[in-house]
């Protein structure tokens, strides 16, 4: 008799179950197209020496899953976790380390740094994270100004900088490669435009390499390096992958690449390719900005 007035219920409870079920706001796939588990993701990425996390800047999946994979490889006592993230550049990286080894409270740290719009969403947790558990974290990017230094006046005018300034950039000459698929698609995107300009993907070229160089510069032995970038900067392996192995071979590099879909089911033929890691999201999950 119980059961038989219970029933109704639990029809009711498992029929939403299986609904929640099949809404999952993003699947992983390997670079063949399967679908893999967070798990066995992460396990293969404690094998690489870098991996190289290409986000969406305003994807809070993404951010959710970058602190999910930092959180997992500190677990690996066998090797050093060193976090790196294009969003700090290379003039103010003295400033972040002191505020990650607490020799700046956070006020100052934020009142010092030229942060994100979306610092506070989408990157401080990690950060945070990093502070409390005394993970190196460090700023790799080219300072924004050199980047445009080289698009409007061309890679020739980094030659007047400073011996100052040219520590916070890749050694010059820097390796270029215009053939690359990642600056080719830059040239192509703009060829019936005004922002036509073959110091484009120069000025790309120079945040790549140095995001690379100073990467390299402080990898360890038995360490993975952590590095948030956007996808643009480490798809189909090139960009900052490219330059990696340019400057130091024999690194085992692993890529992940976030996409955005209506469905999740699986990728997207156009995205074939990109990644060791595909995180396809749906495309309704929440952007921190538009």
């Amino acid at each position: 008799m119980i059961l038989k007035k219970l029933l109704p219920a639990l029809l009711i409870i498992f029929s939403v179950s299986g609904i929640v079920a099949q809404v999952q706001p993003y699947r992983i796939f390997n670079s063949e197209g399967q679908e893999i588990s967070f798990e066995k993701m992460t396990e293969d990425l404690q094998k690489a020496d870098v991996v190289l996390f290409g986000e969406l800047h305003n994807n809070s999946a993404a951010h959710f899953l970058q602190i999910k994979v930092a959180k997992f490889l500190a677990e690996n006592k066998s090797k050093k976790l060193i976090i790196g993230a294009e969003m700090f550049e290379r003039d103010q990286a003295q400033i972040l380390d002191s505020y990650v080894k607490g020799r700046t409270d956070e006020k100052e740290f934020e009142k010092q740094m030229r942060l994100w719009p979306n610092y506070k969403t989408d990157y401080k947790p990690l950060l945070s994270y990093a502070k409390s558990q005394n993970i190196d974290y460090i700023a790799t990017n080219v300072p924004r100004r050199y980047a445009s230094l080289v698009y409007k006046k061309g890679v020739e005018a980094l030659d007047t900088l400073s011996a100052e300034e040219k520590s916070w950039i890749a050694p010059l000459p820097y390796p270029y490669d215009k053939n690359l698929s990642c600056y080719v698609k830059m040239m192509d995107m703009f060829k019936d435009s005004n922002h036509s300009n073959e110091n484009f993907p120069k000025s790309q070229a120079i945040k790549d390499a140095t995001m690379a160089y100073f990467l390299t510069q402080r990898l360890e032995e038995n360490s993975t390096f952590l590095h948030l970038n956007g996808s643009f900067h480490s798809d189909y392996h090139e960009g900052i992958a490219w330059y990696i192995r340019q400057y130091r071979k024999n690194v085992v590099v692993k890529t992940l690449s976030v996409v955005e879909q209506a469905s999740v089911k699986m990728p997207e033929k156009e995205h074939s390719g990109k990644a060791d890691y595909l995180i396809v999201v749906d495309a309704d999950v929440p952007k921190s900005y538009e």
